[in-house]
């Protein structure tokens, strides 16, 4: 079957795999629909690790239910793409977000588990969840990264009436401040170098108002505008300049939460933390509890997240959408892949 995998620095190659063995343990899918992701982006720009077939963001119809008995064949499902051992004190916990496995085999991320950039994926069956009629296979594929800004914004712990900034308006940065505006912070910004995202991040709804990050006087606009600086500060880039724009944003005692990631050395200002007080966390992937919440919010409508979806394309227009969203002018946040397409 056809599957998009990583050729080298930003390039892709279509190419011919084997399509996923029914071993009656784990579940085979059939992939309706595949997100591209921002840490997927990373991968790309590295041209590493050659040969993977990403997609760690998908919703598909079962082919195989595995040793799943509340499964059957059709039934429509999404999956945790993680690979927690489930034995470990994270996992007992109920935060296999911390298993020191739990990216070690991850589908879409991992060599040995191809993703969503083709027409069959198989996934553990533990981390398989079925989605109710009520949500679209479009809305399926968005469940995970909703699930990373949920995560994110449990953690940040937004008291109603908080004034939070978002740094960063790719998908993670929008759902993150959607679900600030639901948790009740009287005030949303968001800080952009792309001026079509800062711009679109308004007209969805999810922000009251955007900074331009590449505004010598960003820093000083926004304290004023906030009379001494935000309650929270969410930060969904992960390079030296946005890490140091959260801590110079955030009040005195204020929270920065991490969600950003980056593949080398970040340099930040540590003294201004220090001398403010901070509380700076780290947010990683999402529990399963998150995950079915997701599901749950989108089922009822009350988290819309069709709205953030830009494009469909099939797998020979890959290549082309990630050269889209890092162009830096295009607005789009989140382009869907149908490989069937």
């Amino acid at each position: 079957m056809k599957a998009v995998a990583i050729k080298g620095v930003k390039e892709f190659e279509i190419k011919d795999i084997e399509r996923p063995t029914i071993d009656h343990e784990n579940v085979v899918i059939e992939v309706k629909k595949t997100g591209i992701c921002g840490s997927d982006i990373h991968y790309w720009v590295a041209g590493e690790p050659k040969g993977l077939v990403m997609g760690h963001e998908f919703s598909g119809v079962v082919k195989d239910p595995g040793n799943r008995t509340d499964l059957k064949v059709g039934d429509r499902v999404t999956a945790l793409p993680i690979s927690p051992c489930g034995h470990c004190e994270a996992c007992i916990s109920g935060n296999p977000q911390y298993c020191p496995e739990t990216w070690t085999y991850a589908v879409g991320l991992s060599l040995t588990n191809p993703g969503g950039l083709t027409k069959e994926t198989k996934v553990r069956s533990d981390m398989v969840l079925k989605l109710p009629d009520s949500v679209s296979d479009e809305e399926g594929a968005m469940v995970e990264p909703t699930a990373v800004g949920l995560h994110a914004i449990h953690l940040a712990d937004i008291k109603v009436g908080a004034k939070v900034l978002v740094i960063g308006g790719g998908i993670i940065g929008l759902v993150s401040a959607m679900f600030a505006k639901m948790e009740g912070a009287s005030y949303v910004a968001l800080s952009e170098t792309n001026k079509a995202r800062g711009e679109k991040a308004v007209k969805l709804g999810v922000a009251d108002e955007w900074f331009d990050a590449k505004d010598t006087k960003m820093v000083e606009k926004a304290l004023q505008k906030t009379n001494g600086g935000f309650d929270i500060v969410i930060e969904c880039c992960g390079n030296s300049p946005a890490v140091g724009s959260s801590l110079m944003t955030v009040e005195p005692g204020g929270t920065v939460v991490l969600v950003g990631v980056s593949l080398g050395t970040v340099t930040i200002p540590t003294v201004v933390g220090v001398m403010k007080e901070l509380t700076i966390k780290g947010a990683i992937g999402y529990t399963k509890e998150e995950f079915q919440t997701c599901i749950d919010l989108i089922a009822t409508k009350k988290a819309d997240v069709f709205k953030f979806i830009d494009d469909i394309v099939s797998l020979e227009d890959v290549q082309k959408s990630y050269e889209r969203l890092t162009s830096g002018t295009d607005d789009a946040v989140k382009i869907l892949v149908d490989p069937n397409k």
